[in-house]
């Protein structure tokens, strides 16, 4: 199977600031500054705060980026 219909198949969601899933990929009201999307087995895989964390870089670049490197994991030693 392609990369690009692997891709397409995902369940992608939208993650909004609070770190919560808000529904599906592409419904954002805000057209100029999306929310964050990611497919949905990596959205289930982080934790609220680190969606929160992913989500708020996205908003703080103001639209002006459309892909947003992975926010990196911190772990409590």
């Amino acid at each position: 199977m392609g990369e690009l219909k692997k891709w397409r198949d995902e369940k992608w969601v939208r993650i909004g600031t609070d770190g919560k899933i808000k529904g599906p990929c592409g419904t954002s009201k805000n057209k100029k500054n999306p929310d964050r999307c990611l497919p949905l087995a990596k959205a289930k895989r982080l934790s609220k705060r680190q969606l929160a964390a992913t989500a708020r870089k996205k908003k703080a670049s103001g639209g002006r980026t459309q892909f947003i490197s992975n926010t990196k994991v911190v772990r409590n030693a």
